[in-house]
C-alpha cells in the first residue's frame, strides 16, 4: 500500500468525512521522482464543528501519527465541517510554489 493510500484509509477511519482530498504534491519539491513525502489534505467532517483549528489539525496529526514519525516530510491539512465547505464552494486554498527549502 502506497504512503498515500495509507492516509486515506486512516482518515476516511478516523474521520468518516463526507468529502476528503489526499494530493502528493512531492513532485513540487526537490524530491526524487515517485517519491511520497509531501502531502495536502482536505477534509470535510462534522466531526470537526465546535473545534479549533488547533484541535483539528491535532486530531489529524494524531491519526498519521507513525506516517508523520517515518514517511511524511511535509503536511498541508485543511480541515472543514460541511457548512464551512459550502461556504468556501468546495475549493480548497492552492499550496504555495517551493522555495527549495535552502532559506536563502
Amino acid at each position: 500500500m502506497t504512503v498515500q493510500q495509507t492516509i486515506e484509509n486512516k482518515l476516511s477511519t478516523g474521520f468518516t468525512p463526507s468529502h476528503l482530498e489526499v494530493v502528493n504534491e512531492s513532485f513540487m519539491h526537490n524530491v526524487p521522482a515517485g517519491s511520497e513525502s509531501h502531502f495536502k489534505v482536505v477534509i470535510v467532517s462534522d466531526e470537526f464543528a465546535g473545534k479549533r483549528l488547533i484541535g483539528r489539525h491535532r486530531a489529524v496529526n494524531q491519526v498519521l501519527a507513525d506516517e508523520l514519525a517515518n514517511d511524511i516530510h511535509a503536511l498541508a491539512i485543511h480541515t472543514y465541517t460541511e457548512q464551512e465547505w459550502h461556504t468556501l464552494q468546495q475549493q480548497a486554498p492552492d499550496s504555495p510554489n517551493c522555495m527549495g527549502g535552502s532559506g536563502k
